[in-house]
């Protein structure tokens, strides 16, 4: 049965206090194996993907619409807490409108070699700090046939709250995981075949249609963080520089939008 909750301070909802502290959050839920889903959708695509949960939230309305997740929680011995939406926002601090929460384990990563294993293309995403721009993209590749994301260690965390919401569910979907480390983690790709192409604003790099036209057999692209593009010694270390040709005076796309427009380019 739901387990009624009416104290914010309640220690049953310790994995949702704070959930809009970004650095609080980063910091604990790692630690703890645990990630937030937030919303039927992105619930039920955590589950599918052979997620477990560790206790449900959702406001006293949900527990009917949400009769079939309910049902299962009781067969497997998991809480399903249920609160007043003031208590929620009271605990998680915000007002929860998209049905319910779930806290996750967080499961463990696969190494880099299980991940690519058997893909064509795969991205990296080098120190991309902003979860919305990391959502977008596992959006991105899951829609435009990337078969893995790569991660490097100071990237955002795909499984943070914002970042599942954004990605609408498909950081479930595409296999990923952090590289490690890096950008010395680039042998490990070159190794297995992939021709590793950087995309950055040098003046020697490729146009898009060009590295497009190639049809290289297995493609990593790597996209870096927001304001300074990629590392030095990252574009040393790939095999091409490549550019999206700009008009219009604009020297270069948001990170989510390069990627979306990079992975179909070089569809296989």
């Amino acid at each position: 049965m739901p387990v009624p909750i009416r104290d914010p301070a309640d220690p049953r909802l310790a994995d949702y206090v704070s959930l809009t502290d970004v650095a609080l959050r980063r910091r604990t839920e790692p630690a703890q194996g645990l990630y937030i889903a937030e919303s039927e959708k992105v619930i039920r695509r955590a589950l599918a993907a052979g997620h477990r949960p560790r206790s449900y939230l959702m406001a006293e309305r949900w527990v009917t619409e949400l009769t079939d997740l309910v049902d299962r929680a009781e067969t497997e011995g998991i809480p399903v807490y249920v609160a007043p939406h003031d208590v929620i926002e009271a605990r998680t601090g915000f007002h929860l409108h998209r049905g319910a929460l779930a806290s996750m384990q967080r499961p463990v990563l696969s190494s880099v070699a299980e991940v690519v294993s058997g893909a064509r293309r795969v991205v990296v995403l080098e120190d991309v700090v902003d979860h919305t721009n990391v959502g977008a993209a596992f959006r991105s590749a899951a829609a435009l046939g990337v078969d893995a994301v790569l991660v490097t260690p100071r990237c955002a965390d795909p499984l943070y709250r914002r970042s599942i919401r954004v990605s609408m569910g498909t950081v479930f979907q595409v296999p990923w995981t952090r590289i490690e480390p890096w950008p010395g983690g680039l042998e490990l790709l070159r190794a297995d075949g992939f021709v590793v192409a950087a995309l950055n604003l040098s003046d020697d790099a490729l146009p898009l249609d060009a590295l497009a036209a190639a049809q290289h057999d297995k493609l990593a692209l790597i996209l870096g963080t927001e304001g300074d593009g990629l590392r030095a010694a990252t574009v040393a270390g790939a095999d091409l520089s490549v550019r999206i040709p700009m008009s219009g005076g604009v020297d270069s796309l948001n990170v989510a939008a390069a990627a979306a427009v990079a992975f179909y380019a070089t569809r296989g």
